[in-house]
């Protein structure tokens, strides 16, 4: 079971206050400044209202020969093919670089590779395609940076490549003609942290020599593919985004119009979350489970009914990646249910048969979530293992495949990402090898944070504070919606909405009553009482019916006041550590190994119950009288779920348990869980 520790950081009220004063703004807007690091009134100004678009394209080392080299290419009519990637930010970096030349009257075409039969970046197979059209100069969109042998054969072919990339550089760049990159130890751009699609923006500023047309044609690629590679919304990059929103919301595309029709979303006003979550997704799909080049056609077709088309087309694949990847999620669940070994591993390493790799990495994340663990999902295809990986902060996944690496035909990534590919016959001891590197570099386990902006007294919920927390848009990495704290809160209703597929809770503190929308949870499955007190985190979203404007608050976690977080924390790990047998001193088993009555306790409370959904900090409060500690109420379960009495399902938020038929009087000092810690108490 996983939990994510509640961070709460201490909140600077003076220099709000002053920060407020300073700047004649709400109190609340410059308390959630203050939250970002925001202190000055320059800093909030700033942040406020967009900064410029300052960076100059030409302090990116390289930029000069790129735009020489292309302009010339332009002027000589030599082929060009803009080379991409099939992601969302490959996608819009291929459209805007691709539609800027075509303008500019270059002979140009494009390629971006598929992702099942080619694969990310350069490869030699697809040169040689382009240099069967006559191409003579190649510019990478999105990827490059990497590529130093296929850069080579491109050469020995007589073509020439202008990279820019975003991706960290390796030691040794490659032999092009240019690399853009601001990554790169000797760039001297102000800001870094681009998206592919923003390296591919500062080119096409430095060939037209200005900036505002350029933003004012191709911002809304800009925002897409910005916000598609969930880069930072800090610096330039916000003022990019901020400013492509405002051009995507203007409908000047039709195929931007069709996707947003299709995906429902074509009469609201789009912001970072809503484009994040509708038009990002379908355009990625193209990509994942068909072909990006329908994404590109879309984003660059005048044409409306061939925008709805390929919207529709589209579509139908964003639909076909739903259901693939509920279908994998499934079995994934399946596989760490059945397995309580595998379900306590530092790493969580699975693999199946002809699992879609494009959509692994999503699910990847999904576990992550519902965990509380890196995970990497391995997808076996013939004699041919690809996965995918998503990790937690604190843990680098890329440092912790690199120390496998002998073990992988290929790999890359960052802290919270990675990518290989290994042999099938290699999979287990991979497993074993990042698990043994997890537990010598973190004996403790990193622990997911919910961050908490500050709490707020129900008296503050109201229409105001959503036009101050929209103030902070855009929303997203670096720059996250706004999180509150709902603190000794009294549980007064529990309602199905949504045909009984949702919850609304009413809860109450100081004479004020609030609803708060919890999704994806049936009143069955939620464990909470009526007029139990109860700590909430929280966002405020706008919701309008029939023109009135109200505040809605979503539930992001549930507590019961009376949780002790850290204790849980360390009684979660600690049962883990029992489950993978790691070293138990004789003092820990004696205070660990529950009571043959705390034992019995767990089961009658389940057999009154039957069926039981809910987590532990919960079945701690409903068992506090005495109270069981998190580690006896664990083990307890595991005692019960060993010796058949309970069958156990670890969901990660929260535990589903039955009750099993009893057959015949279950010796529970025979279990697996009971002997080791009795041989423990041995040493």
């Amino acid at each position: 079971m996983g939990i994510k520790r509640w961070a709460l950081p201490p909140l600077d009220k003076e220099a709000a206050a002053q920060l407020a004063e300073d700047c004649g703004i709400n109190p609340f807007l410059a308390l959630l400044l203050v939250t970002r690091g925001i202190t000055d009134p320059e800093s909030a100004a700033e942040f406020i209202m967009g900064g410029d678009i300052s960076d100059d394209p030409f302090s990116f080392i390289d930029m000069d020969i790129a735009v020489e080299r292309v302009q010339r290419a332009i002027e000589s009519h030599e082929k060009i093919a803009v080379y991409g990637d099939y992601d969302c930010d490959g996608v819009t970096s291929t459209v805007l670089l691709y539609s800027y030349l075509r303008e500019k009257g270059a002979d140009v075409i494009y390629y971006i590779p598929e992702r099942e039969c080619e694969g990310y970046g350069l490869h030699r197979e697809s040169i040689d395609q382009i240099q069967l059209q006559g191409v003579k100069l190649i510019v990478t969109v999105d990827n490059g940076v990497s590529a130093v042998d296929e850069i080579d054969y491109a050469a020995s072919k007589g073509i020439e490549v202008v990279v820019t990339d975003h991706h960290r550089p390796p030691d040794k760049l490659p032999s092009a003609v240019a690399v853009v990159n601001p990554h790169r130890p000797d760039c001297e751009s102000l800001f870094k942290d681009y998206a592919g699609v923003g390296v591919v923006f500062k080119l096409v500023c430095a060939l037209e020599g200005d900036t505002e047309p350029v933003i004012e044609r191709y911002g809304d690629l800009v925002a897409l593919g910005t916000l598609g590679d969930v880069m930072p919304l800090v610096g330039e990059n916000r003022s990019l985004v901020k400013a492509g929103l405002h051009i995507l919301n203007e409908n000047t595309r039709p195929g931007i119009l069709a996707l947003r029709k299709i995906a429902g979303v074509d009469d609201k006003a789009l912001n970072s979350v809503k484009t994040t979550f509708t038009l990002v997704p379908r355009l990625n799909a193209a990509g994942r489970m068909g072909s990006p080049e329908l994404a590109a056609r879309l984003l660059m077709t005048d044409k409306e009914e061939d925008a709805e088309a390929l919207a529709s087309e589209i579509q139908e694949y964003n639909v076909r990646r739903q259901s693939v990847e509920a279908g994998i999620l499934e079995e994934v669940n399946k596989r760490l249910q059945g397995d309580p070994a595998l379900m306590a591993s530092r790493v969580l390493i699975i693999e199946g048969n002809d699992w879609h790799t494009g959509v692994i990495g999503i699910i990847a994340a999904r576990i992550v979530e519902r965990y509380g663990k890196p995970c990497i999902l391995i997808s076996t295809t013939d004699n041919e293992s690809k996965g995918s990986g998503r990790s937690i902060k604190g843990f680098s996944l890329f440092e912790a495949v690199s120390a496998c690496s002998d073990l992988l035909s290929r790999f890359g990534g960052h802290e919270q990402a990675a990518g290989l590919s290994l042999s099938p016959e290699n999979i287990d001891l991979f497993r074993k090898r990042i698990n043994e590197y997890a537990a010598q570099k973190y004996p403790k386990m990193p622990v997911p944070e919910l961050k908490i902006d500050f709490k707020l007294r129900p008296s503050q919920v109201d229409v105001g504070k959503l036009n101050l927390i929209s103030a902070l848009e855009p929303l997203g990495a670096g720059n996250p919606q706004p999180v509150f704290g709902l603190f000794d809160m009294k549980l007064d209703n529990i309602m199905p909405i949504g045909q009984g597929k949702h919850l609304r809770l009413s809860v109450s503190r100081d004479d004020v009553r609030l609803s708060v929308c919890r999704f994806n949870t049936t009143c069955e499955s939620f464990p909470f009482e009526c007029g139990q007190i109860v700590n909430l985190v929280v966002t405020m979203e706008r919701n309008e019916y029939r023109g009135v404007v109200s505040p809605t608050l979503l539930l992001k976690d549930i507590r019961s006041a009376e949780l002790e977080q850290e204790e849980l924390i360390d009684d979660l790990q600690s049962f883990e550590a029992i489950v993978r047998r790691e070293t138990v001193s004789r003092e820990q088993a004696k205070a660990w190994i529950p009571s043959r009555e705390q034992v019995e306790r767990v089961y009658r409370f389940i057999r009154g119950k039957k069926c039981w959904i809910g987590n532990l900090g919960q079945m701690c409060y409903l068992l506090s009288s005495p109270r069981i500690p998190y580690i006896r109420l664990r083990l307890s379960l595991e005692i019960l779920r060993e010796a058949g009495l309970i069958s156990l399902d670890d969901r990660g938020d929260s535990l589903c348990i039955s009750i099993l038929p009893a057959n015949g009087k279950a010796d529970l000092n025979r279990t697996s869980v009971m002997q080791y810690l009795n041989s423990c108490l041995e040493k």
